[in-house]
């Protein structure tokens, strides 16, 4: 495929141009054709390089040692720039020269599959934000004069008589800065609106509508332009949606990427049958996330579910080992608890159960629900017990569950807090640590299957049929060979089928 956009004429080596510095603020889209195999690629590394910042933003302290170790242990597995020291004949070379091209390129991927809707947007300018604070903060004085020069964000440098007539204001103004660095240190001169939370926190000196930051803090207004100018874009770029996805190749890439779960793979399941319908209820309230835990509740007191339950805890009970016979022996006896006799149940509901273990319609062998499926698509309504607890219900609703399951107040208020921040996830990884009475995970959640194994790996398995292997991990997207024209259509089109019909 090719991208298209404003088109600007590089001028020399395309290489040292556009990837000059290793840093971008990605003003300009790329121009080049890329196959769709690299698309995919790129996107997905991406994504996983952003749920990883996510998970450790909340996990750990920003800027500690252990968030940096385990932030470069990432961009070195999955080859992106983070490092300006790069020897000089490296620099155009093709190993840093493909990762900042693969930076650039999934940067504006995920642009697509991010402009769809304002909590996308909001996800995804906030973990790129917090990308970029990470990396411009790697970079030295030198460097990062380097990057403002290169893309042309001129702040107005303080001259040395002005900085030594303003000598005491800026000591007294910056907690970093000793009379000794004044005369050697940069000082830029902006208008007191482009640094608010330096003015807020009071860390700069401010005089006649001009603040003075010291070359440390200048982050804070570059993040601030870097905010702004992607959110204009995401704006800009969801207004040209509707053409992008008209390529039929495209749409259900796109559509994929915005709720994609990048972790093990749980359609493949070694336990098939190792768990008996008696160990269901017990498991409950042991080992099954807070989402499936509510469904199962609903589903004893009701003895019935709408379609968006029965799917979304159908395909759960299947992950976790149920086999086709035992689910329809499940679902029946509860049923047929209420209104619904056998025959009703056989006509309406058995048909749906063997279509998702793969026995009817197109033959597909439905997978379970990611969490970012659960959080993204399908919202409840009134009646339905589908959904994530954490995304999906009202905070006051969620304490009273917490609280009935036995949850202490810190925690619950941890929790909320996690929620309000809008880290769904984590909340349940938190739920997940309070519940089984451990400090750390030692994971970072992305499937409730998961959140069943993991609980019976601390629990050690609740007996022997009990306890499930771990799957298979699916074979990693950089791994796969090119594929042929033919291949591609038919991949493309069972993507599109599975998210129709998911």
């Amino acid at each position: 495929m090719q991208f298209t956009g404003r088109k600007r004429r590089l001028i020399g080596n395309p290489k040292t141009e556009l990837y000059g510095h290793c840093l971008q603020f990605y003003g300009q889209p790329p121009l080049e054709n890329i196959s769709l195999t690299e698309f995919e690629t790129f996107a997905v590394d991406r994504l996983k390089l952003l749920k990883t910042v996510e998970n450790l933003g909340v996990s750990q302290v920003k800027g500690s040692e252990l968030y940096k170790n385990k932030l470069d242990k990432e961009f070195s597995n999955l080859h992106f720039p983070y490092k300006a020291e790069v020897k000089e004949e490296d620099k155009v070379g093709p190993n840093e020269y493909e990762k900042r091209r693969k930076d650039h390129i999934s940067h504006f991927i995920l642009r697509l599959a991010y402009c769809q809707t304002e909590d996308l947007r909001r996800w995804f300018i906030q973990q790129e934000v917090d990308l970029f604070r990470y990396r411009f903060n790697y970079l030295t004085q030198a460097q990062k004069s380097s990057f403002l020069q290169h893309n042309n964000l001129h702040y107005e440098t303080v001259g040395l008589e002005e900085k030594m007539a303003l000598s005491d204001k800026l000591i007294s103004s910056s907690y970093a800065v000793s009379g000794c660095k004044v005369e050697n240190q940069d000082y830029y001169k902006v208008p007191f609106q482009d640094a608010l939370d330096l003015v807020r926190n009071r860390k700069v000196y401010l005089k006649a509508g001009y603040v003075y930051i010291p070359h440390q803090d200048i982050v804070i207004t570059v993040l601030n332009d870097f905010r702004t100018q992607l959110s204009k874009a995401l704006a800009l770029t969801a207004r040209s949606l509707p053409t992008v996805l008209s390529d039929e190749r495209l749409q259900p890439l796109l559509s994929h990427l915005s709720h994609a779960y990048v972790g093990q793979d749980y359609s493949i399941q070694k336990n098939m049958g190792k768990i008996s319908l008696e160990q269901i209820d017990p498991l409950s309230g042991k080992s099954f996330p807070l989402c499936m835990r509510g469904l199962h509740q609903a589903l004893r007191e009701n003895h019935h579910l709408r379609h968006g339950g029965r799917m979304q805890y159908g395909l759960f009970l299947k992950g976790i080992g149920l086999t086709l016979e035992q689910a329809l022996q499940f679902w029946r006896s509860e049923f047929t608890k209420s209104k619904v006799d056998t025959d009703k149940f056989d006509k309406q509901y058995a048909y749906s159960i063997r279509h998702n273990y793969g026995k009817e319609g197109k033959r597909t062998d439905y997978t379970p629900y990611s969490c970012m499926k659960v959080i993204l698509s399908n919202a409840p309504s009134q009646g339905d017990h589908h959904g994530c607890p954490f995304r999906h219900s009202d905070a006051e609703l969620l304490k009273q569950k917490l609280q009935s399951y036995k949850v202490s107040p810190s925690g619950i208020a941890q929790i909320l807090d996690l929620v309000k921040g809008m880290h769904y996830q984590l909340a349940c990884q938190k739920y997940f640590e309070l519940t089984h009475n451990i400090e750390d995970s030692g994971f970072s959640l992305n499937h409730p299957n998961q959140y069943f194994l993991e609980s019976q790996r601390v629990l050690g398995g609740g007996g022997k049929e009990a306890k499930a292997e771990p799957p298979q991990r699916a074979p990693d997207v950089a791994a796969k060979p090119p594929l042929d024209p033919p291949a591609l259509a038919e991949m493309t089109e069972d993507l599109d089928a599975y998210f129709q019909d998911g």
